[in-house]
């Protein structure tokens, strides 16, 4: 889907595959490599925060929508020790973590938590009640969010709809928490307000983006697809 289409395509790939002869030092060191595509995706999007089109610009540096994204070596970066040989076949396997609207979504969403939880330690700057009611609602956010992708890579355009609009309404949640006037007399929390506000209508956009490319999946007659 436009520049968040998923780099492989899961439907049916496992039994195409057969049995992948991995252990779990294999799957740890894939895991660690998609940990990796997350902060990277953080590191641009850091740099391009006050881009107007910035979500399209990180998509853009992530080589999101070229089919050789992972050949590129702002994106893919070398391995200092020497990893890479013998290890290839991991660009052949899809799992939920290259998906680039799960990248994007847990990349903003750990921006927005740690700069939270480092500020919200400190009670002198922020009621603790506040402080455990906005993480509530970004993890509320996030699992409805992860939810919406898994539906969405299965195929199950009409289940991600339903679930993209459950995590914005806890979205809209963390909002209403943030506005509130009560949160707004502190000022520590304004000064993080001004700098999260923009992060949260980032996810917001994708989402919505997402939602409008399912929907015209619902609604393309079946012969098309024939």
């Amino acid at each position: 889907m436009s520049n968040f289409d998923s780099d492989g395509s899961p439907e049916n790939e496992w039994e195409e595959r057969g049995e992948l002869a991995w252990n779990e030092f294999d799957w740890e060191r894939y895991l660690r490599e998609q940990d990796e595509a997350i902060h990277r995706y953080l590191r641009f999007y850091e740099l391009c925060k006050f881009s107007p089109d910035r979500i399209d610009a990180v998509a853009e540096k992530m080589g999101w929508g070229r089919d050789d994204w992972s050949e590129e070596e702002n994106c893919n970066p070398p391995d200092p020790e020497g990893h890479d040989a013998g290890f290839a076949d991991d660009e052949d396997v899809y799992t939920l973590h290259k998906n680039p609207i799960f990248i994007a979504t847990q990349a903003i969403g750990l921006g927005l938590r740690r700069s939270w939880e480092s500020l919200a330690a400190d009670g002198s700057k922020v009621p603790q009640p506040l402080a455990v009611a906005l993480l509530g609602s970004m993890h509320r956010t996030e699992e409805q969010a992860v939810q919406a992708i898994h539906a969405l890579d299965f195929g199950d355009y009409a289940m991600a709809v339903s679930l993209f609009k459950r995590s914005l309404s806890a979205l809209n949640g963390s909002l209403s928490l943030l506005n509130a006037d009560a949160s707004l007399q502190h000022r520590a929390v304004v000064a993080w307000r001004e700098e999260a506000l923009p992060r949260l209508f980032d996810l917001r956009e994708i989402w919505l983006r997402v939602i409008a490319e399912c929907r015209d999946e619902l609604d393309r007659p079946v012969d098309e697809e024939n």
